[in-house]
Formats: structure tokens, sequence, C-alpha cells
């Protein structure tokens, strides 16, 4: 079996530790500012994704309503009348880790 070694940016951030998210905020571009656990803050374009189980977000109102769920990720309800902690299939997530390595600093 063939060992592939992890890029250097993934085993630096892993090193200092996963960052926590501590705000979100959409704008109207389809981007993310995010605000992390260091201080740092990052943005995160969303253009690219806006299709599959991201297409619902394209209605700006849908993408607007951003939030962090209960493990920290960030999340928006694709129906807001329906539990998502009993139909999964309710919620599109992203993994914080990887919003912050595919990010951008702002500062």
């Amino acid at each position: 079996m063939k060992t592939v070694e992890m890029p250097k940016k993934v085993k630096e951030y892993f090193a200092t530790g996963p960052r926590t998210i501590e705000k979100v905020i959409p704008n109207e571009d389809y981007s993310l500012t995010i605000h992390f656990d260091n201080g740092e803050i990052r943005a995160y374009d969303m253009n690219d994704m806006l299709f599959g189980v991201f297409e619902v977000l394209k209605d700006r109102a849908k993408f607007k309503k951003v939030f962090l769920d209960e493990y920290g990720n960030i999340a928006w309800d694709i129906d807001e009348n329906i539990d998502s902690s009993i139909h999964w299939n309710n919620r599109i997530d992203l993994c914080v880790d990887s919003v912050y390595l595919e990010s951008k600093p702002l500062n």
C-alpha cells in the first residue's frame, strides 16, 4: 500500500490544534466572514459551491440564515420547520477544519 504524506498546510494547521469558529457572517457575494478563536478573521468564498446539495443556498435569504451548529460547524437548515436533530438530511454543513484550510485571511 502506498503512503501519502499529509500536505504541509494541513500539518501546520493540526500542529497548533484545531480552530473553533466564534462567529460567522454571510456576505452579499456568497462568501462568509468567519471569526476564529485564535483572533483570525477569514473569508470563505462559496460561489463555486452553489450546486448539488448547496444549490438551495442560491436563495440569498436562505444563505443569510447561516448559523453555528451544536458541533461548531457552519450550517443551514433547508426547511426551518423541520427539526434537523431528528431529520439529519435537512441540514447542510461545512466542517470547521476544511473551512479554515480553504479560507483566506482578512486580518
